[in-house]
């Protein structure tokens, strides 16, 4: 099982003291992340103001310095509609990049979700296919590069606990039936992260965990940074493949 940190996604960095738009203090919590047992890394590099960007030298910038301090550990970027809303414009960012990443995430649902696969597999740059609901999967699958995927994201949105196991299993069993053995990462966000973290222990799944998707430890208190996330992730997972 592979555990991927996700170190910031586009939270606001006033929501967490280990938040910042300096990628050389978050490299830090991400080498000790690694320590802890993560993977790979998936990173949303930043401008000035705190923004998600996909502009080429804040790219640049960001992989460099993860890459220095976590040498050898595989990195990927979002590509999110909301870091350049118009899809030709975010086409033309990530076509521009000049230090590319190991991976990308592409959300299926957004517009031009297509072109940025495209443009990704056409650079050697793996993609993650983020699945976030039903509509998603479809698009997915009716794609000419389902099957060129590096994984599928099934990504169980902000929901209560007690549904993440229905939606989950709907989700994982289309995307089984259709990856003809592309790995999947299955992971939550806030209330549904560490209930779908379980799940993909216990179904033999790749997962991620980080500041991106949780703030706070099973126990709800509040996490110290991406590290701790990662160390807990790693005792939850232990004991999710245990259970029955």
């Amino acid at each position: 099982m592979m555990l991927q940190v996700c170190l910031n996604g586009a939270r606001r960095i006033s929501e967490h003291p280990r938040l910042t738009i300096d990628p050389a203090h978050l490299a830090q919590d991400a080498a000790v992340a690694v320590a802890a047992g993560a993977g790979a890394i998936h990173v949303h590099p930043k401008n000035p103001r705190g923004e998600d960007s996909l502009e080429a030298h804040h790219v640049a910038s960001w992989l460099a310095t993860l890459r220095a301090t976590c040498p050898g550990t595989p990195l990927g970027v979002t590509t999110g509609a909301w870091s350049a809303p118009d899809a030709a414009t975010r086409l033309e960012m990530i076509e521009s990049w000049v230090e590319v990443p190991d991976f990308a995430s592409v959300n299926w649902h957004e517009d031009g979700a297509g072109d940025v696969a495209q443009a990704l597999h056409e650079r050697g740059i793996g993609i993650e296919a983020g699945i976030w609901h039903s509509d998603a999967a479809h698009r997915w699958a009716a794609s000419p590069l389902h099957n060129k995927c590096l994984r599928v994201l099934v990504e169980i949105q902000d929901i209560p606990a007690g549904d993440v196991t229905a939606t989950a299993e709907s989700l994982v069993s289309f995307a089984r039936d259709r990856a003809n053995g592309t790995p999947i990462l299955l992971h939550g966000e806030e209330r549904s992260t560490w209930p779908a973290l379980g799940l993909a222990a216990r179904w033999g799944l790749d997962s991620r965990i980080g500041l991106e998707d949780t703030l706070v430890l099973p126990d709800g208190t509040m996490a110290q940074g991406n590290a701790q996330l990662v160390a807990a992730a790693a005792k939850f997972i232990v004991a999710g493949q245990a259970a029955p």
